[in-house]
């Protein structure tokens, strides 16, 4: 599955930020890793980006249309406390990063899936009307390597379980992740993530179905009745991301760029049902850039 456009830029400031930083490097160092004195940077303290995002991405999950995409973002680090976008939502990071080279990270995430809702570009899909909008919360945790290939990189694997608390899908999903972060300099930072997403029996229903009484035009161009047999694996993806700090130092903050490509393949049920199939593909892109500021409070 596909971070939301917008999302996935933040995403990589969240990370470009601090790993770039780390990309400084010191010969002076005992243990042969970078050291950086943040004490005077941006990132010595409490830290706050925004920005906007904006992205080419599919009208629903399964669709061959593709429709722009502008959210407003925002990550940081308060008291402790990490705020990082997600799919769709944002992640709070309770437990503080350590200094050694394996990290952890728990806390809630939550989400807004506005799937079918609005933004329908397929005039046949449309007259199955709009589905309400689902907003999911549930905890996640992750575990983070450092020094992996050199000393700056670091491999992230983690998952998230979301549970719709709008009674629109009634359902929950199980988001798999794993991702490689790297600084190409102090200024360019590239991370390449591979997740999955697993539903449940309530959520494929509610997405995948298809329905012919549903189907407000004329009976011929309904869609053939479909099914899901229960929940499994809906997707896997893989997505790229690069971050630019445009005074070539991302220590001092301001300005910065992100762009971001990304390939999904539908599976299963949602690759199979007639939204996709028939009024769609299987094969989902996307494409962005986005625009940052990162300063300290």
């Amino acid at each position: 599955m596909f971070l939301r456009p917008a999302a996935s830029c933040a995403a990589l400031l969240a990370f470009a930020i601090p790993a770039a930083a780390h990309a400084q490097e010191s010969e002076d160092s005992p243990s042969g890793r970078p050291q950086i004195d943040f004490a005077n940077s941006v990132l010595g303290g409490d830290f706050v980006t925004v920005g906007v995002g904006g992205a080419l991405s599919p009208s629903y999950s399964g669709s061959d249309d593709y429709t722009p995409n502008v959210l407003p973002v925002i990550i940081g680090s308060i008291g402790g406390v990490d705020i990082n976008p997600s799919a769709g939502g944002v992640q709070i990071d309770f437990i503080p990063d350590g200094e050694g080279d394996v990290s952890f990270d728990f806390g809630l995430a939550a989400r807004v899936r506005g799937d079918r809702n609005g933004r329908i570009e397929d005039e046949i899909a449309e007259q199955y009307g709009e589905l309400d909008t689902a907003i999911e919360v549930g905890p996640h945790a992750s575990v983070s390597f450092d020094g992996v290939l050199i000393p700056v990189d670091s491999i992230s694997v983690g998952t998230a379980v979301l549970f719709d608390v709008a009674g629109a899908h009634d359902g929950f999903t199980v988001n798999p992740t794993v991702s490689y972060s790297t600084p190409l300099s102090l200024g360019i930072f590239a991370n390449l993530t591979f997740g999955a997403e697993w539903a449940d029996e309530n959520f494929q229903d509610y997405y995948l179905r298809s329905d012919p009484l549903a189907f407000t035009g004329p009976a011929q161009d309904a869609l053939p009745a479909f099914e899901p047999d229960s929940g499994g694996f809906r997707s896997v993806s893989s997505t790229l991301l690069l971050g630019f700090d445009l005074d070539g130092n991302a220590l001092n903050g301001g300005l910065g760029v992100i762009v971001i490509a990304g390939y999904s393949r539908l599976l299963g049920d949602a690759a199979e049902t007639p939204f996709t199939s028939l009024r769609g593909s299987r094969d989902q892109f996307l494409g962005g850039i986005g625009l940052t500021y990162t300063f300290g409070l």
